[in-house]
């Protein structure tokens, strides 16, 4: 068993709220999680129809058999049993329910009107890398293993798990999801959408090479978003909501997936792929991601680009307009010219950037506060 980062989040807030939901993609290590920090708790999966259907002919006397603590996974899947958890946990706050989901469309919006106030949401996304004990593992191993316990836990091949959670999950359920009719339409998005990672989204690009209208490919993309298969980094400027309406990155969850995508089935190929830096820099965004989600925080993530491709690759706010930046490199061996990008945007802000660093894949490491420089391995961002 891989013990999770979230674990001591999902404890403490247990302890305050009478629901906790967590939330993330299918085969995250979310029912492990929860039975590992709840052992004595009961466990119901509604996956199971027919458990489904009889939990559904009366629910509260199925909730009230279960008094001293459960966990519900796939819970989306029967929404209407949120209302009934509100009335009994409005009676008896010491009643405690642990409730999973895998799509964060079809869970949120019947949380937050049934339980607000109620519970609180954690996202439990893949293995960061401090959980697989990355400090000794080649990283074109890590870049093709991705994160899903499956790979590092089970021993599973990276191929035949990816290519599992493509064909039952991002193939046959968000095709459900979707009522795509013309299925080659969608993989050809998906597979553009992986080719592309790391770049900024215009969906009529997508829309122009795929022969379809823009409203449907940004109508996929926000099915892939809030179903955990790609996230959005927006940019920053000093005007907040010039944040909202300019073009955002976009990067998958896992470089596991991403690399089957690329059709990437070894490390060979892997380390000579043209592609191979923006895999790296996916998987460095990614990271930075867990490392908010793993502590119980939403990202407060952006990057800058400007009309003179001047780019800043991650830039983190810590606190309101205090910026901890960096810059993102695969290569093995530092180079001053790395920080050419961070000064560039350390000058337009200077009242603003408090730290900033650059990310690579060097063994030599410099502790600074401006222009350091760190092995992606040891990634820990401050808040």
């Amino acid at each position: 068993m891989i013990d999770r980062t979230l674990k001591q989040e999902l404890l403490r807030l247990s302890a305050s709220f009478p629901v906790v939901t967590v939330n993330g993609p299918r085969q995250s290590g979310k029912t492990t999680l929860c039975k590992m920090a709840f052992p004595d708790f009961d466990y119901v999966t509604l996956e199971d129809i027919a458990l489904r259907n009889m939990i559904a002919s009366n629910p509260i006397v199925f909730l009230q058999s279960h008094s001293t603590g459960l966990i519900i996974d796939e819970v989306q899947y029967l929404p209407e049993l949120l209302s009934y958890i509100q009335v009994l946990v409005d009676e008896d706050r010491s009643r405690k329910y642990i409730l999973t989901g895998s799509s964060n469309f079809a869970l949120m919006g019947n949380v937050s009107q049934s339980l607000a106030g109620r519970t609180t949401v954690l996202t439990l996304l893949p293995l960061s890398l401090q959980e697989i004990a990355a400090s000794e593992i080649a990283t074109d191993t890590l870049l093709l293993n991705g994160g899903y316990p499956a790979v590092w836990g089970n021993g599973q091949l990276p191929k035949d798990v990816y290519s599992n959670y493509y064909s039952t999950y991002v193939e046959r359920d968000l095709r459900q999801i979707i009522n795509i009719k013309n299925l080659s339409l969608f993989q050809q998005f998906i597979r553009l959408s992986a080719g592309r990672t790391a770049n900024e989204f215009v969906a009529s690009d997508f829309a122009n090479e795929i022969g379809i209208d823009s409203k449907t490919i940004q109508h996929w993309n926000s099915i892939l978003e809030t179903s955990y298969i790609i996230f959005m980094l927006p940019p920053y400027y000093r005007n907040i909501g010039k944040r909202i309406v300019k073009t955002a990155k976009r990067y998958f969850y896992d470089t596991g997936l991403l690399c089957f995508l690329l059709g990437i089935e070894n490390e060979q190929q892997l380390a000579v792929h043209p592609l191979r830096g923006a895999i790296f820099e996916n998987l460095v965004v990614a990271e930075m991601m867990k490392s908010y989600f793993n502590s119980g925080k939403q990202p407060k993530l952006f990057f800058y680009r400007d009309k003179s491709q001047k780019e800043v690759d991650v830039i983190s706010e810590i606190q309101f307009d205090k910026l901890h930046i960096f810059g993102i490199k695969s290569s093995s061996l530092f180079h001053p010219s790395f920080t050419k990008g961070v000064e560039y945007f350390k000058k337009l802000y200077e009242d603003k950037v408090i730290e900033s660093t650059i990310i690579y894949d060097g063994k030599q490491e410099l502790k600074s506060q401006f222009n350091g420089y760190i092995n992606f391995r040891n990634i820990a961002l401050n808040d």
